[in-house]
């Protein structure tokens, strides 16, 4: 296992040096999140001020049976935010694997290349955007109908939707297919060579996440420390905002840093020669087929 979790801080940093190439494109995951705060906002805001919000609160505490724990106006709402927010994801998520392919191609991307290649896909970005809304709500209803056992199921079926998806992206980008045929390769591309591509991405979230924890630990301790010496809280907001600056900069470079990973793995596991600044072996480890 040890060995599994080096091979992927290993592989995460050849997928950095791939991004060293092409700094501008951590434009993408930036506009990204503030696109996806602002939907969140247009979705949230109204809710909590008709009553919405607080009434699928109450609902969800008030011990109700589990069937009418939410209902049918806030599955649709649930549908209709699922539905923007994954829309608005997978548009940008899109531009910065089409990029990376790009790169790892041997081209020379920019951002008004890649978001030239996420509009060429919106139709397949909006239906698979629907795709993800619609399982999304089916697992969130499956959460709140059954209960305990619900949420073990949904925690599962999520999980297992996740992997089998990892690919969508890029092969939505690199063959053109339509949502549901991209779903459909991405399972089959994994169903052959599962292997360590779990590690890999897990090994990236972790080190991000762990540094995410430090980071947000540091900040804090210098934050109170600062406080207690000064007193002031405009003096105090120093260390507070340059927290949250490299928190938002290491959770921007994780986004960015995952799509050229999976973009690489893809390119890897479609039959094609390792892209520059990847060690075949190393790609050949995440993707080795399970041992029965």
């Amino acid at each position: 296992m040890f060995e599994r979790f080096a091979r992927s801080w290993t592989l995460a940093k050849a997928s950095a040096g791939v991004l060293r190439q092409d700094r501008e494109l951590l434009v993408l995951p930036v506009v990204s999140g503030l696109c996806t705060v602002l939907v969140a906002a247009a979705f949230i805001v109204p809710a909590y001020f008709t009553g919405m919000l607080e009434a699928a609160i109450k609902d969800a505490d008030a011990g109700q049976p589990a069937d009418q724990a939410m209902s049918a106006a806030a599955y649709v709402w649930m549908f209709a935010f699922y539905l923007v927010q994954y829309f608005v994801i997978i548009f940008f998520n899109t531009a910065l694997v089409g990029a990376a392919l790009m790169r790892l191609d041997g081209g020379n991307p920019s951002l008004g290349s890649a978001f030239a290649i996420a509009a060429s896909r919106i139709g397949t970005i909006a239906g698979y955007a629907v795709i993800s809304a619609t399982v999304g709500v089916v697992l969130r209803f499956i959460g709140e109908r059954f209960g305990f056992i619900g949420r073990i199921v949904e925690t599962l079926l999520g999980v297992g939707w996740a992997i089998s998806t990892f690919l969508v992206v890029p092969v939505i980008v690199a063959r053109g297919v339509g949502p549901i045929d991209a779903v459909k390769q991405s399972a089959a591309m994994l169903r052959k060579s599962f292997g360590e591509n779990i590690i890999g991405t897990g090994g990236i979230g972790l080190v991000f996440g762990l540094l995410v924890v430090v980071a947000g630990i540091v900040g804090a301790g210098l934050s109170f420390a600062v406080f207690d010496l000064t007193e002031s809280v405009g003096i105090t907001a120093l260390p507070v905002a340059a927290t949250v600056i490299a928190v938002a900069a290491l959770i921007v470079y994780s986004a960015a840093l995952s799509a050229v990973y999976s973009a690489a793995v893809y390119r890897y596991a479609d039959g094609q020669s390792p892209p520059p600044g990847m060690d075949e072996s190393l790609l050949s480890g995440a993707f080795q087929p399970k041992k029965a």
